[in-house]
């Protein structure tokens, strides 16, 4: 088993939801020999500083996410994909501890799969920016203003992504032709959606 990290004992002493199911996956994790650190605020488990699962609660469940788990095998068919446009996490989720002791040693069996994931240097082969949809709002105002679409262009292809899952995403035209007017000039000053 490897050793608890002093952070995280502090975190799971103060978790009020999911505390006991978290601190079983957390036993689960070290069990199989991971390192344990804080990451995006979560427990994250990694091999070689390389993250391999990550611990993390909702208001509904609890769930293990392997970084990687488009590429596990997934024989008990546990695996789920978070939204459409996840492309290499997957989760198992969790309402309860009953759950996770029940499939303790199933559980083992996948975050070792995850391993051996990792060390044989796999990777996930993500969709190319120029796959995803493009809006035909924001499509319409590239094609009005230049300068945009060369903004747009010059933007790193995250960025670009968040845009065009941000502006797809919204289900009537009027909300898709407010998100782009909002974000011109964001495109333009080279920002992403989140910076």
């Amino acid at each position: 088993m490897s050793e608890t990290n002093p952070k995280l004992d502090a975190y799971f002493s103060k978790l009020k939801a999911w505390r006991e199911e978290s601190m079983l996956l957390r036993e689960i994790a070290l069990d199989c020999g991971l390192d344990e650190d804080m990451k995006w605020g979560q427990p994250c488990y990694t091999l070689e500083n390389k993250n391999v699962v990550l611990i993390h609660g909702f208001k509904e469940y609890c769930a293990l996410l392997f970084f990687k788990g488009a590429l596990m095998k997934d024989e008990k068919g546990l695996l789920i994909q978070q939204t459409e446009n996840v492309q290499a996490g997957r989760q198992i989720r969790f309402s309860g501890v009953r759950e996770i002791v029940k499939l303790k040693t199933v559980l083992k069996a996948y975050v070792r799969d995850a391993i051996a994931v990792e060390k044989a240097g796999l990777k996930v082969e993500h969709k190319k920016t120029t796959e995803f949809a493009v809006a035909a709002e924001f499509q319409m105002r590239m094609d009005e203003l230049p300068a945009l679409r060369e903004a747009f262009e010059a933007l790193t292809p995250g960025r670009q992504r968040g845009y065009l899952l941000y502006f797809s995403s919204a289900k009537q035209s009027r909300t898709r032709e407010a998100r782009v007017e909002k974000c011109v000039e964001r495109i333009l000053d080279g920002l992403g959606l989140d910076d």
